[in-house]
This record gives structure tokens, sequence and C-alpha cells, in this order.
């Protein structure tokens, strides 16, 4: 690929692109403006493509156009077929071809660098050009590994509890340590030995990092991939001195740093704390003991059908239980049988509820649940003392008191919903034997005004609806 002169036009081609992907981002920080965040994006990223072409002489330009072929029919085709409750691993898998993508292009530059402007008169690549290689491979490979592993959790093909290998912080250590040294020797040194033992460990790294993380964690994790892949392209565009590439990987890498000191500030956690992982493992162990027998309320859908009717304010805590019974179109059923009975009915979104940052609302938004009922924990926790009833749907770490009062609890500090405080609180869960993410056994369960609705959240919801109907 053989680079041109630049024009004015290119530059400012690429500026527009730039700026479509920041209404994109600021479309996207919002369900009522997600569609055209969206649209956005992809005018960008429309004008970003063509752009590149243009500007530059391809080889062959049929086979460019089969291989974008094949890539946006994919893509089109797994995003008409996914289910919303798939998504997260969807992401995962997404982040980790954005990693192998970075990998691949650092590869190919470095076999033949006179095709990619990198090549100095001697023959050997520009020092500069090196770093960008080096930092592009190596974070492109750690986004691949670490985003395969996340798939793999969240997919529930590999267990979703933090797996913690003896010595692991010493191991990961070492490993980034000898990463970022021969990062710097091949500045010095070109030799294959010196890239390929970049790439392996790189890989390696990417798998130790994720494999201690367990599913509490895993919105953070989503997060923090969604990150490195956005820094592994911003490398890749310096090797190719594309301007739309370095603009597009750095809002993507910042956005998603700052999403994920959102989702740690969300969970009292520190981000440094996240990555070296084994969040829960502590309250797994102790899960693992013989959990004290306390007593708890059953009740029925004619129960919280005839209690929620009678309300005059509900709130609904929507949780990956609800997600993953695919619940949220039955959901909104009952809060619209409820409002035209004369109920405020409103939805408490917690900001790491699900396995991804803003899973839930993805879910209430397919569902058609107005953007206007639905707040985060910030605007409505302090409503819940003045709430007839709590309905809780598949959520449970989210609503531990334990976060507020137990020193010990592995969640101990995590921002939570003040259920507690409502009136009235039913329980829709599976069974009384599952406890959250964190492995830890919620009070919630065994309160005076607390009602458990034991059954898979969909048929619940469903009787519901059909007793409000009666």
């Amino acid at each position: 690929m053989e680079h041109v002169a630049v024009s004015p036009w290119v530059a400012l081609a690429y500026l527009v692109s730039g700026v479509l992907f920041i209404l994109a981002l600021r479309g996207l920080s919002s369900p009522a403006t997600s569609r055209a965040g969206n649209r956005y994006g992809m005018i960008g990223m429309t004008i970003a493509v063509a752009t590149t072409l243009l500007t530059h002489s391809i080889a062959s330009l049929p086979e460019i156009i089969v291989a974008l072929a094949i890539g946006g029919g994919i893509g089109f085709v797994i995003a008409r077929k996914i289910a919303m409750t798939d998504m997260p691993q969807l992401v995962a898998a997404f982040h980790s071809l954005v990693g192998l993508a970075a990998v691949l292009v650092g590869l190919a530059a470095y076999l033949n660098p006179d095709a990619f402007g990198i090549m100095l008169p001697d023959g050997q690549i520009n020092p500069v050009s090196r770093i960008e290689l080096g930092l592009g491979i190596a974070i492109g490979a750690i986004t691949f590994s670490g985003s395969v592993i996340a798939f793999l959790k969240l997919a529930g093909k590999m267990s979703g509890s933090p797996i913690l290998l003896p010595g692991r912080h010493v191991l990961n250590l070492g490993t980034l340590i000898a990463i970022i040294g021969l990062v710097a020797w091949f500045t010095q040194d070109q030799s294959a030995w010196v890239i390929a033992t970049i790439t392996v460990l790189s890989f390696i790294i990417g798998f130790l990092l994720i494999i201690p993380i367990g599913g509490a964690d895993m919105p953070v994790v989503v997060s923090m991939l969604n990150s490195y892949s956005g820094w592994a392209a911003a490398a890749m565009g310096f090797t190719l001195h594309n301007t739309a590439m370095i603009v597009t990987g750095a809002l993507v890498g910042s956005s998603g740093a700052i999403l994920s000191y959102i989702m740690c500030k969300a969970m009292n956690r520190g981000f440094l704390a996240v990555i070296a992982g084994g969040f829960g493992a502590e309250a797994a162990a102790a899960g693992g003991a013989a959990k004290e027998q306390r007593p708890w309320k059953r009740g029925s859908a004619e129960d919280a059908a005839y209690m929620m009717k009678e309300a005059e304010n509900v709130i609904i805590i929507p949780g990956y239980g609800m997600a993953v019974s695919q619940a949220q179109h039955a959901l909104r059923e009952m809060g619209d049988v409820l409002k035209k009975e004369g109920v405020n009915v409103k939805y408490a979104i917690h900001p790491v509820a699900g396995r991804m940052p803003g899973h839930m609302n993805v879910l209430l938004a397919e569902a058609n649940v107005p953007y206007d009922e639905v707040f985060e924990l910030e605007d409505i926790n302090s409503e819940f003392a003045q709430a007839d009833v709590a309905f809780i749907i598949g959520a449970n770490d989210v609503v531990n008191p334990a976060a507020k009062t137990d020193k010990s609890s592995p969640i101990y500090g995590m921002p939570v919903f003040d259920v507690d405080k409502a009136k009235t609180i039913f329980f829709v869960k599976r069974s009384m034997g599952g406890v959250g993410y964190a492995g830890v056994d919620n009070d919630v369960f065994y309160m005076d005004q607390t009602m458990m609705l034991l059954a898979d959240a969909k048929k619940m919801v469903e009787d519901i609806v059909k007793a409000l109907q009666h």
C-alpha cells in the first residue's frame, strides 16, 4: 500500500469523520439519543474508510471490496440474529477481533515496512515506528486473549468465578515488565525473535489478567477491554499514518477508560484492584459453607398483583436474571397495566446491573419502556422511602444492604439501592439457594416486608400480568 500526498480535502474529510465520532459518543450516552449516535458513527466510519481507500494506491481494489463485503456481511447477520441477552459476550468477541486486527497489521508492517512507509534508506525500520509497532502489537494481543476469556466467562463456557493462580501478581508484573523491556529493546534490535516474543508474552498476559477476575467485575472488564482495543487501534494509526485511526482509537480508548472509572466508582472499587483480579474469591469460599437457616416468606403472583394494584408508587429494579429469562417485554406489559390502574411506575437501573455497562437500559429500550420512566441510582434512591412496593427482578448484589453495614463483605462500600426502606418488597428469583456474583447472602430475603417470588422471572411476571387483568 503506497501513500500519496495528503491534500487539504483529505484532512477535512478526516476532521469531519472525527467530529461525527464525537457526536456518536455523545449520542450513545443516553438511550433516547442512542439511535442518532449510531447513525453518526456509521456515517463517520463510511467517510473515513472511503477517504482512506481514495488516498492510497490499492494493489487490488476488488480484494478490498470482497474483504469489506465479507466482514460487513458477517457483522450484519450477527447483529440481526443476536439476542439482547447475549450482547455482553458479543461485545467481548468483537473486542477480540479489534485486538487481533491490530496484531496482524503490526506484523504485516514489520514484515513489509516499505509498503507502510516506515523503512529508512538503510533498510531498517524507523525507531519511532518500532515503538508504535511494539506497543500496538502488545496492546492488541492483550485485548485479543483477554477478550476471548471474557467471552468464555460471559457465555457460560468457562466458570465465572475467579481462577486464582499461585503467585499471580508476581507473574503478571514480571510479564508486563518483560514486554515493556522488549519493546524498548526492539528500538535497537529488530530481529524477528524480539517481535515474536512480545507477541507471545502479550497473548499470555491477556489470558492471565482476565482469568482471576470474577463475574461481579465483568462490567468493568468489558469497558476496560473496550479501552484497550481503542489504544491498539490508535497505535496502529500512527504506523499507518492514518489520522482517522488515531482519532478514532484515542476516542474509544479514552471513553472506555472513563467508563471503567465510572464502573469502579459505582462499585466502590479501585481500578488496579479490579485488574489484579480475585474479587469475590473470599466470598465464594465462604459461600461454600452451609448457610444459616433463616425464616422467609413466600409470595405468589396474586399477592404481588394485589399489592401493586393498590399501591401508589412502584419501583422496579431489574438485574441480570431478568435478562437471562428475557422478561423485559412481560415487565413492560406489567408496567403498562399498572399505569392504567393509576399506579406511578418507575424503573431503577444500577450502573453495574447485568454483565456490561448499560445492559439493563438496552433491554428496557428494546421492550419500548419510556425513557422518562428509567432512572439511575443517584436519581431515584431517595424515593424508596416513599415507595409502596419495590419489585426486584433478577437483581441481587445491587440491592444487598451488606454493602452498607458489613465491613467484611466483598461488596462493602458499593452504592446500592435502599430497597429496605420500601413498605413492601417483592423479590423475584429462581430459588433461595442462589446468590449474586459476589457470592454473599442477602438480608433483604429475610426482611419482614419481603415476599419471595420463586420462579422463572418471565413466567412470574406473566402470571402477575394475568392476575392484574383478572
